[in-house]
């Protein structure tokens, strides 16, 4: 298709709001532009890019006996009632209400509306599994939305939902869709690693998360070279430290002045940070996001509490727990803001890491400005409401499977799949009969591809200091022919003659005849990161034309039946991985 009758608008700055690679060059390649804060449209080139990406994912799900379907974004607050999700969703939930003030939500997800679809329609164990999805835009309204594509408020989705008879059945429709996943994430282009993951709102007993490794990712990966255990942070067993077989000391009260953080007062009483309490200080809320309680959580001064692992020894939303107003909160439970301890609290719940309880002589806030507790120990100076794993792993803390030294990298979470069990089905009652014509509850799991992520996650990956470097299978366009003079009717003729034959076997081409300086277009090429270019220039009465790849700095001459030859040779081998 000749450029100069495309809608493309580059743009040589973008926006100050873009801080990520990605959602810099979709914005400057004219792939997206921005309608408010969190919501995006798609460009020609942008929706030529998506449609591939969402072809792959069919084609994957087709393979595996996924059935597509599409259903409404617009959802009935019943349904959700039903599951139990309508108030413990959280505020990122669209809720809207009709002219009759009829409550619906613009769906973030589509479990309660897959389920009452089975429950309608299967009866029988001879229906099942069935495996059904779509591809369709998800609402969720986010507080902080950011990152262009990577944290949208609307963004687009393929969710798949599986039904089977048992807990045999979900194992193997599980493993269908993980290795579909696969397949899709590497047709994609993406380097990218499944990990161990938390259900979160979706809920379920068992989860794994697709990353695409990426240093602005904004998910934490803890992995083993030694057995190649990998997990997010958030969901990622941190082992406790071996029990102290140290003697007892006496507890005794000093003063600190000053030392407000850990490692002031590490520096002040010369120990080491290990042998000090950290204390944070959370409020809870209930459903109308008013506070109902506060929380002194405890970990080892070098450690950092997993907010996620907190919320769920705790049972509520990770939406519904945030860090306390402390002037608030030492009122009511007699905690001090820089000097707070787990002795002699009050009014509040408190949460010791698993890992505390058997550490000797710690050191902790005395819940008294400018003083501190030493030699503290569990159960004989202090106990708690609750004693769990709340720690969050870092590199170089034992693997929970092996013991080897943990190491971390960051990456983009762009798909998910989750074991739901019976979490829907059963209080929604979706059941089939057996060959007894008994009851039993249907077996579901769900799985989600994040289609405008993967997006923004290839762009992520694959970019350089001049723009996007597309995969081929995933490029808006294969080859660029740009041609030098557009208005040298030799050089626009072999253009012409080459973009016939390469369209002949089933490449894109864009023919980039605009009447533009040779360096605009080289640039527009670059930023656009289409994969082959070929410029016909001066050469061109002698039939020789410029031929490169986007991912390369090299650049050689070849006649115009070579180049042609190449260019369809390096898209069809780039293309054809699956």
């Amino acid at each position: 298709m000749k450029m100069s009758k495309m809608y493309i608008r580059t743009l040589r700055e973008a926006p100050a709001e873009a801080v990520l690679p990605s959602h810099i060059y979709m914005l400057r390649a004219g792939m997206i532009r921005k309608l408010v804060s969190g919501v995006y449209g798609y460009m020609p080139l942008g929706y030529r890019v998506l449609r591939k990406i969402e072809n792959i994912v069919r084609e994957e799900m087709d393979a595996e006996g996924g059935q597509e379907i599409l259903m409404s974004a617009l959802q009935p607050a019943e349904l959700w009632e039903e599951s139990g999700r309508w108030s413990a969703y959280g505020p990122e939930m669209w809720r809207v209400n009709d002219r009759n003030d009829r409550e619906f939500c613009l769906g973030p997800t589509h479990e309660e509306i897959f389920t009452d679809i089975i429950r309608k329609e299967v009866s029988s164990h001879r229906q099942l599994p069935v495996i059904l999805y779509q591809i369709q835009t998800k609402y969720r309204d986010e507080a902080r939305p950011r990152f262009g594509l990577m944290r949208s408020r609307e963004f687009i989705m393929k969710d798949a939902y599986s039904f089977d008879k048992d807990e045999a059945g979900l194992d193997e429709s599980y493993k269908k869709m993980y290795d579909a996943y696969g397949r899709i994430f590497t047709r994609c282009g993406l380097d990218f690693r499944p990990v161990e993951a938390d259900n979160g709102a979706i809920g379920g007993s068992g989860s794994h998360e697709f990353t695409a490794l990426a240093d602005n990712g904004e998910s934490s990966i803890a992995y083993c070279e030694a057995c190649n255990m990998a997990a997010t942070d958030e969901s990622a067993v941190c082992k406790d430290a071996e029990p102290s077989d140290e003697v007892m000391l006496p507890m005794e009260e000093v003063f600190t002045p000053g030392t407000k953080t850990i490692d002031a007062v590490a520096e002040y009483l010369g120990m080491d940070k290990k042998q000090t309490i950290k204390a944070l200080l959370y409020e809870t809320y209930d459903d109308d996001m008013k506070v109902n309680g506060y929380v002194a959580a405890f970990v080892r001064g070098d450690r950092e509490v997993n907010e996620l692992k907190l919320a769920n020894v705790l049972g509520v939303a990770e939406y519904a727990i945030a860090f306390a107003d402390e002037s608030k909160m030492a009122e009511i439970t007699g905690c001090v803001g820089g000097f707070t301890g787990p002795r002699g609290l009050k009014n509040c719940k408190v949460v010791v890491d698993s890992e505390l309880t058997g550490l000797k002589n710690l050191c902790a806030g005395a819940n008294k400005a400018d003083h501190h507790i030493k030699n503290l120990n569990y159960e004989r100076d202090y106990t708690a409401d609750i004693a769990a794993n709340i720690k969050m792993i870092k590199e170089g803390d034992p693997c929970p499977v092996c013991g080897a030294p943990v190491k971390m990298t960051r990456g983009i979470e762009v798909g998910q799949v989750f074991k739901l069990g019976t979490k829907y089905s059963k209080p929604m009652g979706a059941v089939y009969k057996d060959q007894n014509m008994k009851e039993h509850d249907i077996v579901m799991g769900c799985y989600g591809v994040g289609v405008s992520r993967t997006f923004a996650a290839v762009v992520e990956q694959h970019h350089d200091d001049d723009g996007i470097i597309w995969p081929p299978a995933v490029a808006p366009y294969h080859v660029i022919i740009t041609v030098v003079k557009a208005n040298d009717d030799v050089q626009m003729s072999l253009a012409e003659k080459m973009e016939a034959e390469l369209a002949k076997q089933g490449i894109e081409v864009m023919l980039d005849d605009r009447d533009e300086r040779p360096g605009v277009k080289f640039k527009d090429a670059d930023l656009i990161g289409i994969p082959v270019r070929i410029t016909v220039g001066k050469r061109a009465p002698e039939g020789i034309v410029e031929y490169k790849l986007r991912k390369e700095s090299e650049k050689t001459e070849l006649t115009a039946d070579e180049a042609v030859k190449s260019a369809i040779e390096f898209i069809m081998q780039e293309i054809n991985v699956r």
